[in-house]
């Protein structure tokens, strides 16, 4: 059985076939693949063509320019060949030649005669590469299995990816949108390239705003087995109103001698508050050490947010459950251990009764205890640095969150170094990253409210997204023609919850991450530009044509690559692999969006100029439902790293 993107897909049943038990149901499917033993070459003819000019540069100017980038691009115009060398220009001003004359220099030594044509000059010195015909083939065959092109990597140690970050008893918000698709992206990435990825919830579950909430409702009697998350939501704000107090305004209101009613008022709100707050830090020392009865209530907060987390999550395709969640509470026994580490090795000082961390470069230092005792988000941070660096063995810590925490995360990973937990166990190096977000936004450019002003809910968001994603899917189905017309409504409304949700994904994942976006509903469920909409339709579109043509033995049929656009299509497949691993490396999606909307581009211009089902004979018309099939097993397969279903009709 093959697993792929978590989804079983049974050799010899078409997931994309109509009535199929694997046909697309929110994930990703691969066709089944041949069985055939059968080697091709690498299916990266540009790592052939670095490597030998990069054998050329030490063979022309020496052993000192061994390690010289051959800077090898695709071209731009096809016209132009396949590859351009831009290595000459640089490397001539290094070595005082004529750049042209350098290039000459270059292409008589270098060894390509196997796959490529002589490469030719062009402009000031750059090297134009054309591969053979059948090396492209080839290359293209030898892409066309179960990896698709994309290498496993040979670092087996574990890595983190902190997203999500909910609070108990409270909702989530569109923010929590962004650190949760772009952590299961970045993880299903990381997956596909074989790493053992541990996705943490790191859920604010523990100390006093939750003791503030879960005393407000013990106090008013609340049914905590029949608490709904919006009911809970509000408790929370009023146990945080309820506990503001406004000491200023009363020192204010006495020194100005503002009235006997308006001191009145403000000495009972203060009053109220500092009752509130004492009551609160009392059932937090009683949860602290374990009450029963607190403990149970404080896990029905926690089971109620969950709840609709899970809710979520499964809307939006997301792989975490239960076994997830290692919230603040797993850490509070582990902080007093942290504190008394940085103290034992001198990593901290006194300040002001507070216990603080100084770096050599910047002034501002990491407060890891309060002046009363109490600890902060960064004990706890350091806390779970430990563990998953020291415990788990993870070789990479990533942590999704928005932009504002920028400066808190260099500052915990550089007192994480100085206590020496940036080392895993076995004595290597662990790479500590923040991954920052922007905001999302509304079109007035200011953080997504609702019409009220009020916080937009995530619940909220993926309703109307399903809602105009299944209306666009609906009246598509109308038209007779439509590859949907006549499917019942459970079909319709699946496909229309997979638009509408893919259609917000990919808005946000194609993203720069650290820009803010404006939220545009219109624009993201179009079916046409760059939006997630249009690869599903593309994939679709495919998915139709392979039905249509119903030929069940075209996976080993020879490929023929004699059309341009046939060539440019392949070279853009070919990219996949190295794309895969340069999201795996930069962890930034909207790469892989670019190359994915490049690669239903290139298809479309395909289609557009050969005819596939009436192709002029059988060969040809086999070569081009492979190459299509390929290209549908790519969209599909780089959706599903995006956590975007890509349905079979549309």
């Amino acid at each position: 059985m093959i697993i792929v993107s978590g989804f079983d897909v049974k050799p010899g049943l078409d997931p994309w076939l109509p009535g199929s038990r694997n046909a697309f149901a929110g994930g990703v499917y691969s066709a089944p693949m041949s069985t055939t033993t059968t080697k091709h070459p690498s299916p990266d003819p540009r790592t052939a063509i670095s490597t030998a000019f990069s054998e050329a540069i030490e063979k022309t100017l020496g052993s000192d320019f061994a390690d010289a980038d051959p800077l090898i691009r695709n071209t731009t115009n096809p016209e132009m060949g396949d590859f351009q060398c831009n290595a000459a220009m640089g490397l001539a001003k290094r070595v005082g030649k004529p750049p042209r004359d350098l290039a000459q220099e270059l292409i008589d030594v270098v060894e390509l005669a196997d796959i490529a044509d002589t490469p030719e000059i062009a402009g000031p010195g750059f090297i134009n590469i054309r591969l053979k015909p059948e090396t492209l083939a080839n290359a293209l065959a030898g892409m066309d299995d179960e990896t698709l092109g994309v290498k496993t990597s040979d670092d087996t140690r574990p890595v983190v990816v902190d997203l999500c970050g909910v609070n108990v008893a409270k909702q989530m918000h569109v923010g929590h949108l962004r650190s949760t698709i772009i952590g299961d992206s970045l993880a299903r990435v990381l997956e596909r390239r074989g790493r053992m990825v541990l996705r943490e919830n790191h859920l604010g579950d523990w100390g006093l705003p939750i003791a503030m909430v879960l005393h407000r409702l013990r106090e008013n009697g609340t049914d905590l087995d029949a608490l709904t998350l919006t009911e809970l939501d509000a408790a929370y704000r009023d146990a945080q109103a309820g506990a503001k107090g406004d000491a200023k305004g009363l020192e204010a209101a006495l020194t100005r001698q503002c009235g006997p009613h308006r001191v009145a008022e403000l000495e009972a709100q203060q009053s109220g508050s500092d009752e509130q707050r004492k009551a609160a830090s009392e059932t937090l020392v009683a949860l602290q050490q374990g009450d029963e009865e607190l403990v149970r209530d404080w896990n029905k907060l926690i089971d109620v947010t969950m709840r609709a987390v899970y809710e979520a999550l499964n809307l939006l395709n997301v792989s975490m459950g239960p076994d997830n969640n290692r919230g603040e509470s797993f850490y509070k026994d582990s902080l007093h251990s942290v504190i008394e580490y940085f103290e034992s090795n001198k990593l901290c000082r006194t300040d002001d009764g507070a216990l603080v961390v100084d770096f050599d470069d910047r002034k501002r230092p990491l407060l890891i205890r309060k002046r009363d005792g109490g600890y902060l988000y960064a004990t706890s941070d350091l806390a779970a640095l430990r563990h998953r660096t020291q415990e788990t063995g993870a070789g990479r810590c990533i942590y999704v969150v928005d932009a504002r925490q920028r400066d808190h995360f260099r500052d915990v990973f550089d007192a994480t170094r100085q206590a020496g937990w940036g080392r895993t166990s076995d004595g290597h190096d662990v790479e500590l990253v923040h991954v920052p977000f922007g905001s999302i936004m509304g079109p007035d450019k200011k953080p997504l409210k609702t019409r009220s002003g009020t916080n937009l809910t995530l619940a909220s968001l993926l309703a109307e997204a399903i809602e105009r994603g299944t209306r666009e899917v609906k009246a598509r189905s109308e038209n007779p023609s439509a590859p949907t017309h006549g499917l019942d409504d459970e079909s319709i409304a699946q496909i229309g919850r997979d638009v509408g949700i893919g259609a917000v994904k990919y808005a946000d994942l194609s993203n720069d991450l650290v820009r803010d976006y404006v939220f545009d509903m219109d624009r993201m469920i179009a079916f046409e530009g760059d939006t997630g909409p249009y690869l599903q339709y593309a994939h679709a579109r495919i998915c139709s044509m392979l039905h249509k043509a119903g030929e069940a033995d075209i996976d080993q049929a020879p490929l023929q690559l004699g059309d341009p656009t046939e060539r440019q299509l392949a070279l853009v497949l070919l990219k996949y692999g190295s794309v895969v691993e340069d999201v795996a490396r930069t962890l930034e999606p909207h790469r892989l969006c670019g190359y994915l909307h490049e690669v239903a581009d290139a298809f479309n211009s395909f289609y557009q100029a050969c005819p596939v089902l009436k192709a002029e004979d059988d060969a040809l018309k086999r070569s081009r439902l492979r190459i299509s099939s390929l290209t549908r097993r790519v969209l599909a397969d780089g959706l599903g790293l995006l956590g975007i279903g890509a349905p079979d009709r549309m």
